[in-house]
């Protein structure tokens, strides 16, 4: 077959980065505009506006019986919101929830969800629905010709584009939306609060920010709690229109117990337990004794937390929590809109009101506007039925012989289409004598209201006095009380895990394959308990169990770790090797336990070594941190433990039985290095490896020397180290025979 060539005649072609660029733009607009973000005017996303115009349809009012929430769901994506039904009737479940609605919209009757689950209602053929009694602030003036109508998807009906809201339920409810390069996130207020500042806006429209905020403290959560950011940040919320809060549970004391009645917003009770729990098992909140859910039908949120006993500091401990738990969030702030001109932009609170404001007049305008027009076409038409009744008989003479009335009528009676067609529309009885008389009464009532409204529209102050009252009765009719406080308090402290850890004696154990273990008291002998086959004791370390273990390897890493986390001594330990990350080839040298402040001895098998600060040696990373760097060819020796006061001397003994000691001033105290000279070998002796340093320690004045030499052992007092005492970096002595294969040296 013969290749053709195609045809793009007619067909329209543009570069595909033109043609992206418009899809993804009109996509961008469509998300911010359509579904994401609300308007200033009834705080409302589209799907929200629909499925409360279209509950309304139902004619599931407050006052009639509600219906299954599928109906509903089902004339909303039908009529108004092609979208999926499960996501319709989420938005729809939310409207409904107690605790996620400062003021319901929707009253739910089934399961709706719950505060430790939001997303646990039922499905929507379980449950039923109908408006709830706030519903009329947005719906009561639908029908008066306050907001304008646009045609639904497929053009059959139409539906409104905003719901004139006689409240601005923007802040009173709050809303949250993710769009196209911007988001929203206003939070829920206070009905009064935020009516009172309308108000008072209204009537001076020169207030300042820092005025509506004396009215307007803060956001008001339907869960109630505490918001501990200071005022001044607050404001500065307002005024920049965003920002972040900070949100806090509120508790008691009650029986020596901890009881947490109120949560931060959209935080689930059973969650924060799960999380106090998790430290409980991981021995973290040990001044813990017991962690109960006594919530019910009465008390929503009851959480009780049980101290061991009545010397816990319960509010050091409920900072804890707050700190380390979500009894204490952070809440973002973004009064991100769109305005009155149809466009997405950052409101402070003033152009918020201010805006909103101008949408009520522009509402309450329509309306009576509306309502006039109305009642000058009744007046209309009266005026035609009463010329009709006062010439009744001519009238009906002219119907009874004209084939086409309607023009007759008009030219002898001067009338309108309408009012000629409303004459001939008149049913027999209204020819009533009495007629006349409600005609008349009719037109009296309706002058005098046109009269009213004409007034109304007249004057800037009588319209403004009626959005003022219309204001302040539904703030009567609705208005409660604030649920959250709003109480500056210091930011949470989280306890210093050491300080949660009971500190009892423990003996740090390690073998020299670099097995550790923690034994309980230091009266233990680590050199009775069981090793595994080719393994045997290196070192022990004494110390607290709330304090951290440093293991040293043989290349002069140090690697931390907190001495409860290790096994009880009646095991045979766990390998460090699962633990840290050390150098391919390196074994564990030493272990050692302390606070931070104390000082250790490093040293190498070369003779070099320094003093360092406990502190110095921890390292968070499983990878360590170098601090001894021995000389090349070198073996790293076991830390030998500074002790406090002063006069303390340094202890070194070769392999061939030299003994040195001098005072510790004179070596160095350093964060790492490889330090300098301690004791002198010979580097002929020192490189063929026929002398070596064996061990290093310091000794204090209180303290004995023990040498251990094979089976022998010597005990040398402070006072008889003084025939082995030199200069640093000296040879030292040899110590008396019998004594010169030196094992190690330990201090008592």
């Amino acid at each position: 077959m013969e290749n053709q060539e195609l045809n793009f005649e007619g067909v329209e072609q543009q570069p595909l980065k033109t043609f992206t660029e418009k899809a993804y733009l009109d996509y961008s607009m469509y998300v911010i505009l359509d579904r994401a973000l609300p308007h200033i005017g009834d705080g409302l996303k589209p799907v929200q506006r629909r499925i409360i115009y279209a509950m309304s349809q139902l004619g599931l009012a407050a006052t009639s019986k509600p219906k299954k929430s599928a109906r509903t769901v089902g004339d909303v994506i039908g009529k108004f919101h092609p979208h999926g039904d499960s996501a319709c009737y989420e938005a729809m479940v939310h409207m409904a929830q107690p605790f996620t609605y400062r003021y319901p919209i929707i009253e739910g009757q089934g399961n709706w969800g719950s505060t430790d689950d939001p997303k646990s209602f039922a499905a929507m053929r379980y449950t039923e629905a109908k408006l709830h009694p706030y519903a009329a602030v947005l719906l009561s003036e639908l029908g008066q010709g306050t907001v304008d109508w646009a045609p639904n998807f497929d053009g059959t009906m139409e539906e409104p584009i905003m719901l004139p809201a006689r409240l601005p339920n923007l802040l009173l409810n709050g809303v949250t939306g993710i769009a196209v390069g911007m988001s929203t996130d206003v939070p829920p207020h206070n009905l009064r609060e935020v009516a009172a500042a309308c108000i008072h806006l209204l009537e001076k429209p020169s207030a300042s920010i820092e005025d509506l905020c004396e009215i307007i403290q803060g956001p008001d959560f339907p869960t109630g709690g505490e918001i501990v950011t200071p005022l001044s940040e607050i404001r500065q919320i307002y005024i920049n229109g965003g920002g972040t809060l900070r949100m806090r549970a509120t508790w008691k004391k009650e029986d020596g117990d901890l009881v947490i009645d109120e949560l931060p917003y959209q935080v689930s009770g059973s969650k924060i337990l799960e999380q106090i729990a998790n430290q409980m098992r991981a021995k973290k909140l040990p001044m813990v004794e017991d962690l109960r859910d006594e919530s019910d039908h009465e008390n929503p949120t009851r959480l009780v937390v049980s101290p061991r006993s009545n010397r816990v500091d319960a509010d050091a401990l409920m900072a804890h929590l707050f700190a380390t738990t979500d009894l204490e969030r952070s809440y973002r702030v973004n009064l991100n809109i769109i305005g009155l001109d149809g466009l997405p932009k950052v409101h402070n609170l003033k152009r918020l009101l201010g805006d909103w404001i101008k949408f009520r007049t522009t509402t309450v305008t329509r309306r009576l506007q509306y309502r006039l027009d109305k009642v000058e076409q009744r007046l209309h038409i009266l005026d035609g039925l009463l010329i009709a009744f006062l010439n009744i008989d001519e009238v009906i003479a002219i119907i009874r012989a004209e084939d086409k009335p309607k023009p007759v009528l008009m030219e002898r009676f001067g009338l309108s289409d309408i009012q000629a067609e409303a004459i001939l529309e008149l049913k027999l009885r209204h020819l009533a004598k009495l007629e006349e008389i409600r005609i008349k009464a009719e037109q009296g009532e309706l002058a005098e209201e046109r009269d009213a409204l004409q007034k109304i529209l007249g004057s800037a102050a009588r319209l403004k006095t009626l959005i003022r009252k219309e204001i302040t009765e539904d703030m009567d009719k609705y208005g409660d009380d604030r649920r959250t406080r709003i109480i500056q308090r210091p930011a949470a402290q989280a306890i210093d895990e050491n300080q949660l850890i009971s500190s009892e004696p423990v003996t740090v154990i390690l073998s020299k394959r670099g097995w550790a273990r923690g034994a309980k008291g230091h009266e233990i002998d680590p050199s009775s308990v069981t090793y595994k086959s080719g393994d045997e004791f290196l070192q022990a370390s004494k110390g607290r169990s709330n304090q951290q273990v440093v293991f040293l390897d043989s290349t002069g890493r140090t690697y931390s770790l907190q001495a409860h986390t290790l096994p009880s001594a009646r095991s045979q330990g766990e390998p460090l090797s699962g633990r840290f990350n050390s150098p391919d080839g390196a074994s564990f040298a030493g272990v050692l336990i302390g606070d931070p402040d104390d000082l250790w001895l490093m040293a190498s098998d070369y003779g070099y070594g320094f003093i360092v600060k406990y502190a110095d040696l921890l390292s968070r990373n499983r990878a360590g941190k170098v601090v001894l760097k021995p000389p090349a060819g070198s073996v790293v020796l076991p830390s030998a433990r500074v002790p406090a006061g002063e006069g303390n001397w340094v202890v070194a003994a070769t392999s061939e039985g030299y003994l040195l000691t001098f005072p510790m001033a004179e070596l160095p105290q350093l964060s790492r290095g490889k330090g300098n000279k301690i004791i002198n070998i010979p580097s002929k002796r020192l490189k063929s490896g026929q002398e070596k340093v064996v061990s290093v320690a310091v000794i204090g004045p209180e303290n004995k020397l023990v040498i251990f030499s094979g089976q022998r052992h010597m005990r040398l007092g402070y006072h008889e180290l003084e025939q082995y005492e030199g200069s640093r970096g000296k040879r030292g002595s040899l110590l008396p025979r019998g004594y010169r294969k030196v094992d190690k040296l330990a201090v008592e």
